[in-house]
């Protein structure tokens, strides 16, 4: 059958719960975004968050649909690019990492550093390890042939309705915090803590590269 046929309602149904679930457990479990915005809140609040976490949103939402629509063909052609993609973005996460860990309180009413905005955010997806592993698991298994296009405009729907409140969660998370954690050191150890998981996070790139 086409690609572009449109799926009926009973296969849209069937396909809604399993997807569902599955959005929400990967977007709410620990991962590289979700550690970075958790110590976003914390250390620069929910406001000054928000960019973070919508270039997050939509920048996986457009992600999905650029893999779904044929992106991935490029990475079987030149399996190499992937390969690269993925070290370059393990030695950005190293950074990523680095960076939380140096950061602090507020210092004096000024910010030691900067959020994340919101095209850094969206651009970061595309060298995210939990992002690519996301994408590939909706595509195969929640994009069935029959009426693809239908179904990936589904599927990046209901990712993207899924995902934002589950990153407001860490978010708010980080942010409560706040009240919490006066002591500059707290936030330290804190923000120390954030980046450690970050690091735990690229366990699978270490595997490989010992195997």
């Amino acid at each position: 059958m086409s690609l572009t046929t449109v799926p009926s309602g009973e296969q849209i149904w069937l396909l809604l719960g399993p997807l569902s679930l599955f959005a929400l457990v990967t977007s709410i479990t620990p991962g590289p975004n979700n550690i970075m915005l958790a110590s976003s809140g914390l250390t620069f609040g929910f406001r000054r968050t928000i960019p973070h976490m919508l270039g997050v949103n939509l920048g996986f939402t457009l992600m999905l649909v650029l893999v779904g629509l044929g992106l991935d063909t490029v990475f079987h052609q030149f399996p190499w690019l992937y390969t690269v993609l993925k070290y370059v973005g393990a030695a950005y996460l190293l950074y990523l990492a680095w960076s939380i860990a140096q950061s602090g309180p507020l210092d004096g009413g000024r910010q030691r550093s900067q959020p994340f905005s919101f095209l850094q955010a969206a651009l970061f997806q595309w060298v995210n390890p939990k992002a690519w592993v996301m994408c590939v698991g909706v595509i195969v298994t929640y994009t069935p042939q029959t009426g693809f296009y239908w179904n990936l405009i589904l599927a990046a729907a209901v990712c993207c309705l899924i995902n934002l409140p589950s990153l407001g969660v860490w978010v708010a998370f980080g942010a409560a915090l706040q009240k919490l954690l006066h002591r500059p050191q707290a936030i330290r150890l804190f923000n120390i803590g954030m980046a450690l998981l970050l690091v735990a996070s690229l366990y699978p790139i270490a595997q490989d590269l010992i195997s």
